[in-house]
């Protein structure tokens, strides 16, 4: 059971002071928290690509790459790169350059894009959305494979057996399916035999243990060894020493967070009766002490069957050190309970 943390790099203003940190003191600060869970034996971190004001991190493979020299085991993600809006074989380059910094641990997770500023700004058509990403899905695993490409399609120029280069550490690159929990694209994610990762943010998590299902289907559908392929999730929340504080911590710049963009999707007011219900036990927020935080890892893994779970913190602008100390929470003392209890049920 891999353990880690997501970040979007957000550069909201400070629910307390009103402050707005800059977007290179954000970075600088990722970086740093990078470096601490490697320290502290996590798994994976991921950073997250968008293309707006409240968030810093436009290009993930930079970021992570500064923290790569500066650390020796963690893996290095994006959490998701919008290939749609992207080209893949830039994509391929840069992760394939983080790949040999890290000696061997990077990794791409792609997916769609539910923020859609990227499009516009790239000169991409939202109404080719669902094509944009077929098609360069397929592209970048052709990369992936072959030192040498020839491949045509629609939104991009073809290539006619040219080589790619930098080659990266692994062969082949590791490349993940990000998903919110379209059917469409788990079975996508099957299909190809590429892992797959779910972002469980709302609702009930056991509810996506049908789509964890479907995946593995069309994944013994199409002849790959399911075995081999990890499921892994994402998911909101933050852990202190005592529960309640840890949520009475995390609640000011959830709700500013879930407000705004819940403005802009049409969603209803989110309240400390949503917050509290998301963090009951069968909720989809991990907050609380780390006992609390994991049991419901170890629940999510008995019951979806995840071997990956991934804490995206913070959620909006958190002091620096707060954030530190949840990551060292999350290291020292989440993550050997969850390998732990995994272990002894896997056992027997």
């Amino acid at each position: 059971m891999e353990i880690g943390v997501t970040t979007f790099v957000e550069t909201t203003p400070d629910v307390q002071t009103g402050e707005v940190i800059s977007h290179a003191q954000r970075i600088r600060e990722v970086v740093e928290e990078i470096v601490l869970a490697d320290q502290v034996g996590l798994d994976v971190f991921g950073v997250g690509e968008h293309h707006r004001k409240d968030f810093a991190a436009s290009a993930p493979a930079v970021v992570l790459a500064a923290a790569a020299s500066r650390t020796k085991r963690i893996r290095l993600t994006s959490a998701v790169t919008v290939l749609s809006s992207d080209d893949p074989v830039r994509v391929f380059q840069d992760f394939a350059t983080l790949d040999g910094i890290s000696n061997g641990r990077a990794e791409i997770m792609a997916g769609r894009g539910s923020f859609i500023e990227s499009f516009p700004l790239f000169g991409y058509d939202l109404n080719d959305y669902e094509e944009l990403f077929e098609e360069k899905l397929e592209l970048l695993l052709e990369l992936c494979k072959s030192e040498k490409v020839t491949w045509k399609g629609k939104h991009r120029a073809a290539i006619d057996h040219l080589g790619i280069y930098p080659r990266p550490v692994q062969d082949p690159l590791p490349v993940w399916i990000g998903s919110g929990g379209n059917t469409q694209s788990v079975i996508r994610a099957g299909t190809l035999g590429l892992p797959l990762v779910l972002a469980i943010i709302g609702g009930r998590p056991v509810q996506f243990a049908p789509l964890v299902e479907l995946y593995k289907r069309a994944a013994a559908k199409a002849g790959h060894d399911v075995s081999k392929l990890p499921v892994a999730s994402h998911s909101h929340g933050f852990i202190g020493e005592d529960t309640e504080e840890a949520a009475d911590t995390f609640f000011p710049s959830t709700q500013h967070v879930m407000n705004v963009i819940g403005r802009e999707r049409g969603w209803g007011r989110y309240d400390r009766s949503s917050y509290d219900a998301a963090r009951s036990f069968e909720g989809a927020l991990y907050v609380g002490d780390p006992e609390t935080v994991a049991q419901k890892i170890i629940h999510l893994r008995k019951e979806v069957g995840i071997t990956r779970f991934m804490l995206h913190v913070p959620l909006g602008t958190m002091p620096h050190h707060e954030v530190m100390k949840a990551i060292e929470l999350l290291g020292t003392e989440v993550a050997p309970r969850v390998r732990e209890e995994v272990a002894k049920w896997e056992a027997g």
